[in-house]
């Protein structure tokens, strides 16, 4: 069933607006059967500030995403960002009525379910909760308490809270683009379960996806996610230095980002020059390379340093033996691997988010700018916590159970079970009679 399922994952960045379609194949990789994508100019560093904006770009990756697949969409996975993102730990516990059964699924669940619960500041709302831990009648450090005895069950959970107002855009946009959504997932996680292996999630690493409004932080530990953070500096801010500095246009500013642009000013040469064209016959400037790797370095250690305070903070720092992953547009910038190894200590590598990927028609997603849509569309199939996922199937297995069992039973019952009925209707009836005789006489 999962292999006739298909998903769209919808990206609403900063920079553009990425739809993908994809379903498992038979050998239960991830086969993209449509992209489409369109310039985002209604977003910014990750919020919707222009609605009008965005919903026409939405509308038109979402045809271009249509035509290439030959499939009619309807419903999509969102992605979220911006600062306003915020993450927090919380315990809450419940009480069982006793402890002859097991611990369920469903006590689990309503563990998770209260947290939904808890009271958030006012204009913020929960989007995720994540169990990290649990204790079973105090009991600590267990992963998955299913099956286990005991009466009282604690969790310590890792929740994530966003803005009202960016969650409400963001579903106007998609509705007034005729779509249905139907989950809201923090971009960082989406861009995690395209890039990262289970041998690093397990070992620890933590997850650095730089696009062009945001660069998003994941770090994960023994398989589960232990924090996440979304920082307001990207890819666009470095243009924006590059414009002012080299007093040049912002498209001139992209491109010799893009193009010549490396993340260590020693790497670059002192003799390279680049000309451009000048405005309304004046002459070309020329620009050295040197002075351009300068100006991105500086913005470049500025974002790395900040992304490694928010590693600090989360009290991880020592635990990441897998190092760092880092991923989307802004990963792409020749030697940024060399700069982050020197900044944090750390190992790193450049995400592709070909992890999950099979064969596919269309190469470019396999690129790092689209590590958060490759995600998007494999949340569809799969939780970013395995026993989450494992919850989900076993309860879909006991309510096909169930259902089996009704079929069964009314199939087994439907024809003589009228009949059977009249007869103890008709003997209760003869019994009655003979009682009201027996009264008479």
């Amino acid at each position: 069933m999962q292999n006739d399922k298909i998903v769209v994952g919808l990206d609403i960045g900063t920079t553009k607006i990425c739809a993908l379609v994809g379903r498992k194949n038979e050998f239960g990789k991830l086969e993209i059967l449509g992209m489409g994508k369109a310039i985002s100019e209604g977003v910014v560093r990750g919020i919707v500030s222009n609605i009008d904006k965005t919903v026409d770009a939405i509308k038109k990756a979402i045809k271009m995403a249509e035509e290439q697949s030959g499939i009619n969409i309807g419903v999509v996975n969102v992605g979220i960002a911006g600062q306003h993102i915020k993450s927090l730990q919380h315990n809450g516990s419940i009480t069982r009525a006793t402890t002859d059964n097991e611990i369920t699924i469903d006590d689990v669940n309503r563990l998770t379910n209260d947290m939904y619960r808890l009271v958030t500041p006012p204009g913020s709302e929960i989007i995720h909760v994540m169990p990290q831990d649990y204790k079973v009648d105090y009991e600590e450090g267990i992963i998955d308490p299913v099956g286990m005895s005991g009466v009282r069950l604690e969790g310590n959970f890792h929740i994530i809270t966003a803005q009202s107002n960016a969650i409400n855009n963001i579903n106007k946009c998609v509705t007034r683009a005729g779509l249905e959504i139907e989950t809201l997932i923090l971009e960082p996680l989406a861009s995690s379960m395209s890039v990262l292996s289970d041998e690093e999630k397990e070992a620890g690493v933590a997850l650095i996806d730089i696009g062009g409004g945001t660069t998003d932080l994941a770090i994960f530990k023994d398989n589960i996610i232990r924090h996440a953070a979304v920082l307001p500096f990207g890819g666009n801010i470095v243009t924006s230095d590059i414009k002012q500095g080299c007093m040049v246009m912002q498209n001139q500013a992209e491109q010799l980002k893009v193009k010549f642009g490396k993340a260590i000013a020693d790497e670059a040469s002192e003799n390279e020059i680049v000309s451009i064209p000048g405005l309304r016959d004046r002459t070309p400037k020329e620009i050295s390379l040197k002075n351009l790797a300068y100006i991105i370095e500086a913005r470049m250690e500025e974002i790395v340093e900040l992304v490694y305070s928010e590693i600090v903070r989360s009290g991880y720092a020592n635990s990441l033996a897998a190092g760092i992953v880092i991923t989307g547009g802004g990963s792409q910038l020749q030697n940024l691997v060399q700069l982050v190894e020197y900044l944090t200590g750390l190992d790193a590598r450049i995400g592709y988010p070909n992890e999950h990927l099979g064969k596919s028609k269309i190469d470019a997603v396999k690129s790092p700018m689209y590590a958060t849509s490759v995600g998007l569309v494999l949340s569809g199939y799969k939780s970013f916590d395995d026993r989450l996922t494992r919850y989900a199937e076993v309860k879909n297995a006991e309510t096909h159970r169930v259902n089996e069992r009704v079929v069964t039973t009314k199939q087994n019952t439907g024809g003589g079970s009228d009949f059977f009925k009249k007869i103890i209707d008709r003997t209760k009836g003869l019994l009655i009679d003979d009682f009201d005789d027996k009264q008479n006489y």
